[in-house]
């Protein structure tokens, strides 16, 4: 395990080394662990730093935690800044190094939540330091959030806090969390994404259901061949491209930062120029649906009456419920879908303050870097927000390599991030909160 008290490393990486090593693996359908150490632990940070955080149980052992920092000139609309404090499942045998141990090596911090997202809490955490000592204050009022369950939906954390707790986020028009503000490299040039709007998250269940029955008999219907047929529907469709006002823009960008006229050069072709980044940007050019999880049969020469799977469907923003009618009419009628968790879609405006004030504050610190608007493929808490009026942009700002696959690092293998990149992210941070 990684010695902490190494006189070189920074404070954000300390802190999110450490919040590596609670394991706060959200396994969906209400389980989970290690949510309420977790926030109990950023509780004491907050209190060290004078704060007053409070902690929300939606159910035994799902913690999140919320404080309220006074600025200076709280007739502003406050700003949520916010993260969550689960992770997805990591599997030890498939890691170079135990995912939970919060491990620094060769100049990267890594495990499962290095990405996403325990290195944009440790950036709010050790940012929101900088701001208060001495005695100095935001610009205006935060609401610094660190959520539950957003791994699943947010059911037991942000969903729950705006439906139970919206005077939590009372005055506030804007968010800021994960997934945005990191940099990406355009064939040599250098630019950063910002996250403004996110695709819409269904998570559905197909269910084929016929007679059961020994497996020696012939049979006419049989549930797992009807699911796996549907399945198979499913997995083969190809979505056509469908630009969003967002999409449009950055394919706008895209051609002018490489001298290519988009009319000419199809979005997929432009979006594929920029490198790793592309794993993120494809998909949000066109609905997507994915199939994720098989479940049927107890016994090999029994017919099992139900046969069930999993689909992972992110429509483009305001499609949700014509992808739904496309996908119904498209597996027939001896399957049907039922949904499990059905969450809306985000575009927010590319321009405005908060987005002219974070382009500003990048320029600080890394001059003549670009700044593109992008739709993020899948969704964050802002989502939650979003129910309360309040309008979410990605901008976690990380500085990176040319050479890291950024988009593979989240729910992937191996989750790392540069420590340097940390470091950098604190101060655009810190200088975002004591300016805006």
């Amino acid at each position: 395990m990684t010695d902490l008290a190494r006189p070189d490393l920074d404070e954000t990486a300390i802190i999110a080394s450490e919040l590596i090593r609670f394991d706060t693996t959200n396994f969906g359908e209400g389980k989970s662990k290690g949510e309420t150490e977790a926030a109990e632990y950023v509780a004491a940070k907050l209190e060290a730093l004078g704060l007053t955080p409070q902690l929300f149980d939606s159910a035994p052992r799902r913690t999140s935690v919320v404080t309220r920092v006074p600025g200076r000139n709280s007739d502003k609309p406050a700003l949520v800044v916010h993260g969550h404090l689960d992770v997805v499942p990591a599997d030890p045998a498939q890691w170079t190094v135990d995912p939970f141990a919060g491990e620094i090596k060769d100049g990267m911090l890594w495990g499962r939540g290095a990405v996403d997202m325990k290195n944009m809490d440790a950036m709010i955490l050790t940012a929101l330091g900088d701001v208060l000592s001495g005695g100095g204050q935001p610009e205006r009022d935060l609401v610094i959030a660190f959520f539950a369950d957003e791994e699943n939906g947010g059911g037991f954390g942000s969903h729950f806090l705006a439906r139970e707790h919206p005077e939590l986020f009372a005055g506030a028009t804007e968010a800021i969390s994960e997934v945005g503000g990191y940099s990406i490299d355009i064939e040599g040039k250098p630019a950063y994404l910002l996250q403004t709007g996110e695709k819409a998250m269904i998570w559905a269940k197909l269910v084929a259901e016929a007679p059961a029955g020994h497996g020696s008999r012939l049979v006419k219907r049989n549930a797992v061949t009807e699911l796996a047929e549907a399945v198979a529907k499913i997995g083969r469709l190809e979505f056509p491209v469908q630009l969003t006002e967002t999409t449009r823009e950055l394919i706008a960008e895209l051609g002018r930062i490489l001298g290519t006229d988009p009319e000419q050069v199809g979005p997929d072709e432009l979006v594929l120029r920029t490198g790793s980044a592309a794993g993120f940007i494809t998909a949000t050019l066109r609905n997507t649906a994915n199939p994720t999880m098989l479940t049927a049969g107890y016994k090999s020469n029994v017919i099992p009456e139900r046969a069930e799977a999993r689909i992972d469907i992110r429509p483009l923003p305001g499609q949700e419920d014509a992808v739904l009618a496309q996908l119904d009419e498209l597996i027939g009628e001896n399957v049907r879908i039922d949904l499990v968790v059905k969450d809306t879609g985000l575009e927010n405006p590319t321009t405005g303050e908060l987005v002219s004030a974070i382009g500003a504050t990048l320029e600080r610190h890394d001059p003549g870097v670009p700044v593109l608007p992008y739709l993020m493929p899948a969704g964050t808490d802002n989502k939650a927000l979003s129910t309360l009026g309040i309008r979410g942009y990605g901008f976690a700002p990380l500085k990176l390599p040319a050479s890291l696959d950024f988009p593979a690092m989240f729910h992937g293998i191996d989750e790392r991030v540069p420590l340097e990149a940390l470091t950098f992210g604190r101060a655009v941070l810190a200088d975002l909160l004591a300016s805006y």
